[in-house]
């Protein structure tokens, strides 16, 4: 983990300006020069990632007739089950060697939002607690996320509530992804090709094997997994695109095990935090200089998301 920075999430919460301002450098920097770091005292539950993982087990081992019950392909993958070889990198033409579960936005204080933006969660008739287990944890994500962005927008010079209600009941993603054991040589594919992640920003609890790597600005790449006790948050395309390129979205992927390590499986679960569809993405002026000159069109969070579900082969 020495390539990726460790801050300290309580530093910015203590009511302490120099512990304050000691995270908001250290994690500001991070996101400018790597894209990622590693956070400690998060704020989520360790009981219920640990709950949350269990669950997560338990419906990969489920039948597979059973999986597709809760796999809505017009859904695009945005809730429920997506089952093995449908998604893949933007650039590949081969598929990850992964399947995933998605849980979308719960909206708890009764605004009405687009059902087309917003489809209902799937319920897993079969683990009834893996439905309350997961609202929980996305939520507490959602929570801890929020804390984070504040950080950013104080890094930019920006009021500190500038993203709190672009992300109120925004259109974030909570995913269980499940890399079974490898049987054959595969054909190019890796369980995750190198890849930017759309959003503002992720945050992933810890996997349960190695494999996340990190790309630099040289093309070299570097192990990327937290201590147990620790997230990892990265940059997405979206805070990209608002920087103008100033905040980092990380090449990365998952690599293969070793071959005697084939016969393993790979749980991770990342929560992707996600503006509200209609937010403008249009380059922040401050961020727009003679030296970095406006990099991206105007768009909305939505229509930025539609065109990267297609090209992931999840939207037709």
């Amino acid at each position: 983990m020495a390539y990726i920075p460790v801050v300290d999430l309580s530093d910015y919460l203590s009511g302490e300006e120099a512990r304050k301002q000691k995270f908001i450098q250290g994690f500001g920097k991070a996101y400018e020069e790597i894209g990622f770091a590693a956070i400690e005292n998060h704020g989520i539950s360790q009981d219920l990632i640990n709950k949350y993982y269990g669950l997560v087990e338990q419906f990969y081992q489920l039948d597979l007739p059973t999986k597709l019950k809760y796999e809505k392909v017009e859904l695009a993958g945005q809730r429920g089950y997506t089952s093995f070889g449908r998604e893949k990198a933007k650039q590949s033409e081969v598929a990850d060697l992964k399947e995933f579960w998605q849980v979308g936005q719960y909206i708890e204080d009764g605004e009405k939002m687009s059902e087309e933006d917003y489809p209902d969660n799937l319920e897993v008739a079969e683990l009834p607690d893996f439905n309350e287990t997961g609202r929980q944890l996305y939520k507490s994500f959602e929570n801890s996320g929020r804390h984070l962005l504040r950080s950013i927008a104080e890094y930019l010079a920006l009021p500190v509530d500038y993203f709190d209600a672009k992300i109120h009941n925004g259109n974030s993603i909570l995913r269980a992804i499940h890399y079974p054991p490898i049987t054959q040589e595969p054909k190019s594919a890796i369980r995750a090709e190198a890849h930017e992640d759309i959003n503002l920003i992720t945050l992933l609890v810890g996997a349960s094997a190695d494999g996340l790597q990190v790309q630099d600005l040289q093309g070299n790449w570097h192990d990327a997994k937290a201590e147990p006790h620790q997230i990892m948050v990265n940059v997405g395309d979206m805070l990209q695109r608002l920087t103008n390129n100033k905040l980092k979205s990380t090449t990365h992927r998952v690599v293969n095990p070793p071959k005697e390590k084939w016969h393993t499986h790979r749980y991770s679960i990342p929560f992707f935090l996600h503006p509200r569809s209609e937010v403008r993405l249009d380059c922040l002026e401050s961020c727009v200089t003679p030296s970095n000159p406006l990099q991206y069109e105007p768009i909305s969070a939505g229509e930025y998301l539609n065109e990267r579900l297609i090209e992931i082969g999840l939207k037709k």
